[in-house]
């Protein structure tokens, strides 16, 4: 039988002003009296908070001292209160409402019933109660605090109001910034129209038509060719510049509460290599904060997580069903209910460094409040699996080492990853999130953090992931990011005049550069190629118009753009340290026109499935050998470590 709501404040401890004065300093004394703990795991707690700064009780649980239950326990006589499960309460969804499901996840409360005037409410943070509670008595006058631990809050929550939650996740972002926006038909009709008007020309003007479109592809080919040129300049002035003195190392470091964000979908293959993964991270237990996300339908990784032993840093949340399923919106469910300053975000395919969060913490200490966001360098652990990982790997290593040092230098927005990405969660929050209906969420807020004055600096940290090396899912993956840049386009094009001020003149053509030129690099590469005929003597658009010394020019300006882009991604596989990836950098060439494939079905999708969110499938090729450090054995997990 479900305990009534009066009984339990009748038998709550005479303390009329616990909840608003925390009887401080006597937790651990609380702990040692009832024999929860022993004197040495208080004594070692103690030392280990001065160093952390985290709360007794979560290092005391982070250390396997004393479980949660066993905490709230003695949090409650503390606080002269009792602890709960709101499982036990019928939920009264008008006392949830009246609050808001979303504001109840983000401050850790749930109004569990009324007896008479007096409210319920439950907390799993009665440390920062008081700072609620003026708002709380402002909804429901007066008020009765008792506790619950954090797994069963969200847990009542959920149940309670999965529905309200998901569709906030879905709407986080503002509409004006979000592809939901955009009209389906609006988006077919432009689609008919271009495809139409195409049609037509090579109809009635097959040859006036092809040309058009060959100049077009000249145009874009020479814009992107400048920007990347640019790009490998400012890296050569840079490696001949010499560094400055590197900063003093704050003594100690310390810490501060982080969130890691691990969306999972479908994830069989990879899910127990993920957790020995990210077991390794080098960063305080009690600080630290795992949320694995799991989609509500997805029972092959719910299951591969129940016969993994989770580490005390970990926990499952899983994502209601919604009108889309994609990335950002379940990493917006998430955010209501992670309690880290820091946010991160992991693929599940990740292999991070061990001291890469030690390094986040520090930069971010380091950084002005303007800098919301942080980007990790991203590589692969098997560049050498075949000629598409090589070719992915020689990629990569020019985007992550070349270009986007170079953009940031320039004061461009930065695309960013959609992983090894930490922001200030007070940033993210101002954002709203991610926009749950775009597929390269990442690319979208990096260019709304820009539009909002914030900054991306680039984080001096690898984190390693499995290269896309089977040819139709790399189709599919590169048409989800290729789709996505133009949904981020279209988006933020529909007011050109305020993106120019929100961006500058600077940031306005560096962003049609990354976004549509490089949509249309994609989409015009063909008609680059094409020019082959011509130099083959074969039948072209241009044949019998073009000069002798016309033709050599263009021979010649075709030869030194290959150049400059063989230049760049030389440089980044140089330094990456893989010199020997070298020799494969004029493969690209082709490895690229399989991009053209891509777009093509991209443009389908815009038109016909504009959110889908075409999955990549992971784990096909796992070598611990390369990872950052040897992986411990399958099901061997550890729980953290303590700085």
């Amino acid at each position: 039988m479900a305990p009534q709501p009066l009984r339990i404040v009748q038998t709550l401890p005479a303390a009329p002003d616990a909840a608003r004065a925390p009887r401080t300093g006597r937790l651990g004394a609380l702990l040692l009296g009832s024999g929860q703990i022993t004197p040495s795991a208080l004594h070692l707690a103690l030392a280990n908070q001065t160093e952390t700064g985290a709360p007794l009780g979560a290092i005391l649980c982070a250390r396997g001292d004393l479980t949660e239950p066993a905490l709230f326990d003695a949090l409650a006589l503390q606080f002269g209160t009792r602890r709960v499960d709101p499982a036990d309460f019928a939920p009264d969804l008008r006392l949830i409402d009246r609050l808001g499901a979303k504001f109840c996840a983000v401050q850790g409360v749930l109004p569990l019933a009324r007896a008479g005037a007096l409210t319920l409410i439950a907390t799993c943070e009665p440390q920062k109660f008081h700072l609620v509670r003026p708002l709380l008595e402002d909804r429901f006058g007066e008020l009765a605090m008792v506790l619950c631990t954090r797994p069963d809050l969200h847990r009542a929550l959920n149940d309670s109001r999965r529905r309200h939650l998901a569709l906030a996740a879905e709407h986080c972002a503002p509409e004006r910034e979000s592809c939901r926006s955009l009209s389906s038909r609006a988006l077919v009709r432009g689609g008919l129209a271009l495809a139409g008007g195409l049609g037509a020309g090579l109809v009635l003007a097959q040859g006036a038509t092809l040309g058009a479109l060959c100049i077009l592809a000249l145009i874009v080919l020479a814009v992107n060719t400048g920007f990347v040129g640019v790009m490998g300049a400012l890296w050569l002035e840079g490696r001949r510049t010499p560094a400055p003195a590197a900063l003093p190392e704050p003594v100690p470091l310390r810490p501060v509460p982080v969130s890691l964000l691990v969306p999972l979908f479908r994830e069989k293959q990879i899910a127990e290599h993920l957790i020995n993964r990210l077991s390794r991270l080098d960063y305080p237990a009690e600080q630290l904060e795992i949320l694995l996300i799991v989609e509500e339908d997805d029972a092959v990784t719910r299951a591969t997580l129940d016969a993994c032993s989770l580490p005390v840093t970990m926990r499952i949340l899983t994502v209601p069903r919604g009108g889309v399923q994609t990335k950002p919106r379940a990493m917006n469910y998430a955010l209501d209910f992670c309690r880290g300053s820091i946010v991160g975000v992991y693929d599940a395919e990740d292999a991070p460094h061990p001291g890469q969060i030690r390094a986040v913490v520090r930069q971010f200490a380091r950084s002005v409040p303007q800098v919301a966001c942080l980007q990790g360098r991203l590589d692969y652990y098997n560049p050498r699996t075949n000629w598409l990982s090589r070719c992915f790997t020689i990629e990569y290593a020019a985007w992550f080492r070349v270009m986007l040092p170079g953009m940031a230098r320039l004061g461009l927005p930065v695309p960013l990853g959609g992983t090894t990405l930490f922001f200030r969660k007070s940033a993210l929050a101002a954002m709203g999130g991610w926009d749950a209906h775009n597929v390269t969420e990442d690319a979208d807020l990096g260019l709304r953090l820009t539009r909002r004055g914030y900054r991306t600096a680039l984080l001096d940290s690898d984190t390693l992931e499995e290269a896309n090396c089977r040819a139709w899912p790399w189709v599919r993956q590169r048409s989800r990011w290729i789709k996505g840049y133009a949904m981020t386009y279209f988006v933020h094009m529909r007011d050109p005049v305020a993106l120019w001020r929100d961006l500058g003149p600077r940031g306005f053509w560096g962003m049609q550069v990354l976004f549509l030129g490089s949509l249309l690099g994609v989409l015009t590469a063909p008609l680059v190629w094409s020019f082959a005929l011509l130099m083959l003597g074969l039948p072209h658009p241009w044949s019998g118009t073009l000069s002798v010394t016309g033709g050599h020019v263009l021979t010649l300006a075709l030869a030194m753009t290959t150049l400059v882009h063989w230049a760049v991604w030389s440089m980044g596989v140089w330094a990456r340290g893989e010199r020997r990836l070298i020799a494969w950098v004029p493969t690209l060439m082709l490895y690229h026109l399989m991009a053209s494939i891509a777009a093509l079905k991209a443009a389908w999708e815009i038109l016909t499935r504009p959110f889908f969110w075409d999955k990549t499938c992971h784990g096909h090729l796992f070598q611990p050998a390369v990872l950052h450090g040897p992986e411990p054995p399958p099901g061997v997990v550890s729980v953290g470590r303590r700085g």
